[in-house]
């Protein structure tokens, strides 16, 4: 199940990051909407509404949660660099997927919004500084702070992981 649950491995912060890591990082972000579109583009409703793992989302929840969980990635690295070590808002992503929008808003809204916002937010990364990078911001659930190396290294991440969970479902069941 673990497997399933984390198909590319769990999270893990490195002490440092280099530039050339961080770029790395920006041109994950940046084509994420794309690759997310192309697996999705030929899926039917049924399979769209198929659990990626039991008890897991849906292909369709997953989808809406990357628009919802970037766009607040976005708003925190925005607080890191206009305010001294913001304390960000966590927000309750299981209870989000099962709002009405994520219900009744077909994928397609949420694969243009995160073309759009993924835009933005490569736009705004591509031009930081490195003291820029160094910003940080608290999350309340845990004791460090981030900062915005480690935050672009988590959402490539985090990008990689919800793909992942698109394209193993998308073998195991031979679509």
């Amino acid at each position: 199940m673990e497997a399933l649950k984390y198909p590319i491995g769990r999270f893990e912060a490195l002490p440092a990051y280099t530039p050339e890591m961080v770029k790395g990082f920006i041109e994950d972000i940046r084509e994420l909407p794309t690759l997310v579109e192309l697996e999705i583009q030929r899926l039917d409703e049924y399979q769209l509404q198929t659990p990626y793992r039991p008890g897991g989302w849906t292909l369709a929840q997953v989808v809406h949660h990357l628009a919802d969980s970037h766009i607040n990635a976005i708003t925190r690295m925005k607080l890191a660099l206009t305010e001294d070590c913001p304390v960000i808002k966590p927000y309750e992503e299981a209870a989000w997927a099962e709002l009405p929008d994520v219900a009744h808003t077909p994928i397609n809204v949420s694969i243009t919004l995160l073309h759009a916002l993924h835009t933005r937010w490569t736009n705004l990364m591509d031009r930081l500084s490195p003291e820029q990078w160094e910003r940080t911001f608290r999350h309340p659930d845990y004791e460090n702070v981030f900062n915005l190396k480690t935050q672009a290294a988590n959402y490539s991440w985090h990008g990689k992981h919800h793909l992942e969970h698109i394209r193993g479902l998308k073998e195991r069941m031979h679509w």
